[in-house]
């Protein structure tokens, strides 16, 4: 069976525990690449991460895109939305049609 995995500052993070999620919080690019490319061996579907650290890690992030597992979401922290994770969707969905369809 697949597991779900959340990555990203504790603040942020944390409260997604009460959701049977299982968190690992890291702030630091070198352990977050390391962490990253761990849970993705490990049977990990969905791995969840703030926007935030996803900034600091987009190779270990971009490597992943074309796999079919596990599926990288990114999310806002507790600092706001960058639009970071809404540009990952635009940009899945215009692959998938061919077209921008949100402009």
């Amino acid at each position: 069976m697949y597991k779900v995995a959340v990555m990203g500052d504790l603040d942020s993070i944390v409260g997604l525990s009460a959701l049977g999620l299982e968190i690992f919080p890291t702030e630091q690019a070198d352990e977050a690449a390391r962490l990253l490319k761990q849970l993705a061996g490990s049977g990990y579907a969905v791995i969840y991460v703030t926007e935030a650290l996803a900034a600091s890690i987009p190779e270990e992030i971009a490597r992943y895109r074309y796999e079919r597992v596990p599926a990288i979401i990114l999310i806002p922290g507790i600092g706001g939305n960058t639009g970071a994770g809404l540009e990952n969707v635009r940009v899945s969905v215009e692959k998938a049609v061919g077209m921008d369809i949100l402009n």
